[in-house]
């Protein structure tokens, strides 16, 4: 098996802010910028392919990452992350260990703006549909042909440049699940990311809301409304200031009514 790294960034015209992200293996960028242009770097006697384009959409940078790899094991990956040593073995280790999985989701430590790292994967397990909603696209690795048999790609409505804020990865992973895929999670870390302001959450407003309640819609229109209370509770102590919980609610409620109309 070889594994690729698909990564999207956006407004690079350097190679050498290639060296943050320590890849060890193969690799695919996709640099959404004011230009189209490909270039093929060999470094550490491993192939990077840089793809430049003029273009925006996380979800469509994430596609054409995917719609280019011949690998057998891909990594998605943003231009935050810094790989650690090694990190081909552990994955690679990981699918040989359970050839039955599908996707499996790696431990990634993400360094908080207090200087705390967290860590989503507390232990080695099978992933529900009850607890998958917490992971991102740094979490995940997949066998590419199953991804690709299954027809599963990133939504263009959701994620950086789309319409709306984020959720591109939660949409990705609730198509595996909804395809019967198996996923696992695991808790070896294979990456690191320091703390920088988000370039897309801008704090807790009335379209961050609206956004979580058009998510929700796109994950299940049927539960959507449950899925919406369950995460205004979980939540909770994260709303205040300007917004009550109950206009929270309701721009959630005007995100899944105006998803569920379009």
């Amino acid at each position: 098996m070889n594994i690729q790294v698909l990564l999207s960034t956006m407004h690079q015209s350097k190679i050498d802010w290639l060296d943050k992200f320590n890849l060890q293996t193969n690799a695919i960028i996709i640099n959404q910028c004011d230009k189209n242009e490909y270039i093929k770097i060999d470094k550490n006697f491993k192939e990077v392919e840089v793809y430049s384009y003029n273009e925006l959409g996380v979800g469509k940078s994430r596609n054409s990452a995917l719609i280019r790899s011949n690998a057998d094991i891909c990594l998605m990956a943003d231009d935050d992350m810094r790989y650690v040593d090694g990190y081909e073995k552990i994955v690679l280790d990981a699918f040989r260990n359970n050839p039955y999985a599908d996707v499996i989701l790696f431990n990634v430590a993400i360094e908080d703006a207090e200087g705390n790292i967290n860590l989503k994967v507390k232990k080695n397990s099978k992933v529900k549909f009850y607890n998958y909603l917490k992971y991102g696209t740094v979490n995940i690795a997949f066998r590419r042909e199953v991804i690709i048999k299954n027809n599963i790609f990133f939504s263009l409505l959701f994620g950086g440049g789309a319409r709306y804020g984020s959720g591109e990865d939660t949409l990705f992973l609730t198509e595996c699940i909804k395809k019967g895929l198996t996923i696992y999670s695991n808790k070896e870390i294979i990456a690191e990311i320091k703390y920088r302001p988000s370039s897309w959450f801008k704090g807790y407003s009335e379209k961050y809301y609206y956004d979580k309640g058009a998510l929700f819609a796109a994950i299940n229109r049927r539960f959507s409304y449950l899925l919406m209370l369950q995460y205004l509770i979980r939540k909770k102590k994260n709303i205040g200031g300007n917004i009550s919980f109950v206009e929270a609610m309701t721009f959630m409620i005007n995100g899944i009514k105006d998803f569920n109309n379009k």
